[in-house]
């Protein structure tokens, strides 16, 4: 009888796993769906794009008013696949990604504030830099060694893949960094593995490179 009351518990808890993993995805997919049934009518679209700079309002101090970001340190979103975009909101919001401020400020927003950041970033214009050259040719070949293949030969990625084209610098060294050295920041073991061979200089030779993309 026991035996059998035990495994009624654990079938009931399974089921509620189960359930509660369905209503996850269901969310998720409803919100990928939302922003391509937005992005298909070009109406809609520019004003959810107009709706998104007003909900990015708090954004600006640290990623730009229009997604190019004066701190070195803090990533571009001008140009970024807005499905990569929303994703990332999703990760801070659910503690995927671990920022405390940007997962206070992301618990703020609605679903279609979500959204509408994201397709308004997406909408705005990168702004490559100007590296050395030498360094650039340098890190060229790095990338087409180990990153190309994720993240196109542009490095301008895709719906689940990041845009790194015109990326600041230092923003591309923390990040590949803390890939490497699985630092507990980014957590992502396909990335990990794909860095994990690359040294210090090698690591901003790329850098380079991909701020220089346009």
């Amino acid at each position: 009888m026991q035996k059998a009351r035990n495994f009624s518990s654990r079938a009931l808890l399974l089921a509620v796993l189960c359930l509660a993993a369905f209503w996850s995805s269901a969310r998720v997919h409803a919100g990928d769906a939302r922003l391509k049934e937005i992005s298909s009518d070009p109406s809609a679209l520019r004003s959810a794009q107009a709706a998104g700079r007003k909900a990015s309002s708090f954004c600006v101090n640290c990623h730009g008013a229009n997604g190019v970001s004066k701190l070195l340190d803090v990533p571009n979103l001008a140009g970024q696949n807005p499905d990569y975009l929303l994703e990332q909101t999703r990760k801070f919001g659910k503690g995927e990604r671990k920022d405390p401020f940007m997962q206070g400020l992301i618990k703020a927003l609605q679903e279609e504030e979500k959204i509408q950041i994201s397709l308004f970033y997406a909408s705005q214009n990168p702004q490559p830099g100007t590296p050395d050259p030498a360094k650039v040719a340098q890190g060229k070949v790095v990338f087409l060694k180990y990153c190309h293949r994720c993240h196109g030969e542009r490095a301008r990625g895709d719906e689940l893949i990041p845009r790194l084209a015109g990326q600041h610098e230092e923003y591309i060294v923390v990040a590949v960094t803390r890939y490497r050295d699985r630092t507990g920041e980014r957590q992502d073991p396909q990335m990990s593995s794909a860095v994990a061979p690359l040294k210090n200089n090698e690591i901003k030779l790329v850098a380079a490179y991909l701020n220089s993309l346009p």
